[in-house]
């Protein structure tokens, strides 16, 4: 897996191959995977995510990168006569994460920049069109509520945070693969459109996890916005009961909610967008294995060794 290069303070937004001359100096190595979800996009003179003996890589990213915010599927790879199993393999190998999870990095990336000019419908901006679909004012959303949405860097990768008036609505890992679903819902729940920016909640979270990092906080003290299903948010309630440093399964939640069968508890689970801040990941199998997560099992894991003082 190749490592890449970035300015000490990221100030330059890019990241590099090492023997890039345009951006000399560089000195802090990085994979591809966590420059991408910090929001740093690939230095457009030494294109470190090329493949420097394989052309269709390089041609490839060069099509990403001419048009990051189109959404990519399967059928437009093998339009291009390429094997969806072999590009994901070739990422895998060359950058540490997969083909799409790079196209969706950088409409991540392009959607962040986007809003810095102001409020964003999130619902069009995340659709099809290259172009962003209707303007907030369109669609009716520019006058309703703000989602202010910030990148919050953390010990197990970038994050992205939302916030309302009312409290803390999303937390996710900057490459988890639902997090444009999320971001989608979001604006449906509270039919709201999305600005980046700072906001006081967003300014205590980053405080709070800082401290829960460094084993310093056991019990977040911020207001969260449950927006969902009644199932949904019964069991998100539930998981809020889950003390620091426990688990519980599915099968255990179940009973205590009563009327939710398992699966529906699984489910709520996954919908969950505010990692960490709703434990879901205290929620293990019943027999002590770790059972999906949408971070990632190795960062499942680094939470409870964390909250286990391992």
């Amino acid at each position: 897996m190749n490592e890449h290069h970035v300015l000490p303070d990221q100030g330059a937004g890019v990241f590099c191959r090492s023997e890039c001359e345009s951006h000399p100096g560089l000195t802090t190595s990085v994979t591809a995977k966590w420059a991408l979800a910090g929001g740093l996009v690939p230095c457009p003179q030494c294109s470190p995510l090329s493949g420097e003996s394989d052309l269709w890589a390089s041609e490839l990213v060069d099509e990403v990168e001419s048009q990051p915010i189109r959404r990519w599927k399967d059928h437009h790879l093998r339009t291009r006569g390429l094997s969806p199993t072999r590009v994901r393999s070739w990422f895998q190998h060359h950058h540490g994460l997969t083909f799409h999870g790079y196209a969706r990095s950088r409409r991540l990336t392009q959607l962040m920049t986007r809003l810095k000019a102001g409020p964003t419908d999130g619902r069009s901006w995340l659709s099809e069109d290259p172009d962003g679909g209707p303007t907030p004012e369109a669609t009716g959303t520019a006058k309703g509520d703000v989602i202010v949405l910030s990148r919050l860097e953390t010990p197990l990768g970038p994050m992205v945070a939302g916030a309302t008036d009312d409290g803390i609505c999303l937390l996710e890992f900057a490459d988890r693969r639902m997090l444009e679903s999320q971001l989608k819902r979001l604006t449906q729940r509270l039919a709201a459109s999305f600005v980046r920016g700072a906001h006081r909640h967003i300014n205590l979270l980053s405080e709070q996890l800082a401290a829960y990092f460094t084993g310093q906080l056991t019990v977040f003290e911020i207001p969260l916005v449950l927006e969902g299903t009644p199932i949904q948010r019964r069991v998100w309630e539930a998981l809020l009961q889950v003390p620091y440093g426990s688990t519980t399964s599915y099968g255990a939640l179940s009973e205590l909610l009563g009327d939710v069968d398992p699966g529906a508890v699984r489910k709520a689970n996954g919908d969950n967008r505010l990692a960490i801040l709703v434990p879901c990941h205290r929620v293990i199998q019943a027999d002590g294995s770790l059972a999906g997560y949408g971070g990632g099992l190795e960062r499942k894991q680094q939470l409870l060794d964390l909250e286990r003082g391992a």
